[in-house]
């Protein structure tokens, strides 16, 4: 049997920034994301009795994957099936926008996975097999906002996402401005890693980290949307700090990420709420009001080669079963 899924990206308002466990991907902090409607990968996949290897394709091209081919280990493990399957994916996130695509990806391939043997697994399942892939991919599971817990067991059975919702959902608009698309010097992993091993800020990044997702929470129930801007940007800065405490230190700001967050600033002396966030990468996501979007587009587009508007996107989902 084949199945095809899609799943769109994600983009963290409170960062995952550090792991307890490698080889489980279980996180250090929880996490607070919001899933966008502008890119998402669609994955077909189909198991094959007969097959003596994996065969996975991306965008039309047959690739040789490291990753992929060990996240197939582990569906084989955990859905107890030993045959070899046939990959086709294709990626709905244009390069030039910058974006990590590994979150859509693996949600994709783990639901397509799934369904491909007639099962129905639940979200938390399904959540908690795609984060075997790349960690943010445990919340592209979930449309509109979502929270992947950190969880507290060793087996890792209990760090998952849910969803989470919130009056401003609908409100919010992300205006991604694409400083770069070239390759990060130092991969989100490999900064991650080295920051959770050298860096002394780190301690204190996963305490006020958990702290900063409490306090989210509470402005999204309630609605304060200057109050979610202030704790989502803060949240950001304090993360890139850890890299400088780094040894070696590094950073994945560049001069115009600065000159993208100067502008939101005089956005904001305008009257304007508009709040910047990063992830591992030199790209902006300006987080503000649907009635402000095309504003904040337009002030990006003088300073950027590419921008974007994004809202809040769907779940991931099976869409064909043949």
């Amino acid at each position: 049997m084949k199945a095809t899924a899609i799943a769109h990206t994600n983009i963290a308002l409170i960062k995952y920034w550090g792991k307890r466990d490698e080889n489980l991907i279980l996180p250090a902090n929880s996490s607070l994301s919001i899933t966008l409607d502008k890119f998402y990968t669609e994955t077909s996949v189909e198991w094959m009795e007969d097959a003596k290897n994996d065969l996975f394709s991306l965008n039309g091209q047959i690739k040789q994957d490291a990753k992929v081919a060990q996240f197939l280990k582990i569906l084989r493990a955990e859905l107890d099936i030993p045959y070899f399957a046939k990959i086709d994916s294709v990626n709905h996130v244009p390069t030039a926008a910058g974006l990590a695509s590994s979150a859509s990806a693996f949600a994709a391939l783990a639901v397509a996975g799934s369904a491909a043997l007639g099962r129905q697994d639940d979200l938390a399942n399904l959540s908690r097999l795609a984060r075997r892939g790349s960690g943010s991919a445990a919340r592209s599971l979930f449309g509109g906002l979502s929270i992947w817990e950190k969880g507290s067991r060793l087996d890792g059975l209990d760090s998952y996402a849910v969803p989470f919702n919130s009056p401003l959902t609908e409100k919010m608009a992300v205006v991604v401005a694409v400083v770069s698309d070239a390759e990060k010097a130092v991969s989100s992993r490999d900064g991650m890693k080295s920051t959770v091993l050298t860096s002394p800020f780190f301690h204190e990044w996963i305490q006020t980290a958990e702290e900063d997702l409490r306090n989210i929470k509470s402005a999204f129930l309630s609605g304060k949307f200057v109050e979610v801007g202030e704790i989502l940007e803060h949240n950001a800065m304090k993360m890139h700090a850890t890299t400088l405490g780094a040894k070696p230190p590094f950073t994945y700001f560049s001069p115009a990420s600065l000159t993208v967050m100067d502008e939101v600033r005089k956005l904001r002396d305008e009257g304007i709420p508009a709040y910047f966030t990063m992830d591992a990468g030199p790209n902006v996501k300006i987080i503000c009001l649907r009635e402000n979007e095309k504003m904040v587009s337009s002030r990006m587009q003088k300073l950027v080669k590419d921008v974007y508007i994004c809202h809040a996107g769907e779940g991931a989902k099976v869409i064909q079963v043949d």
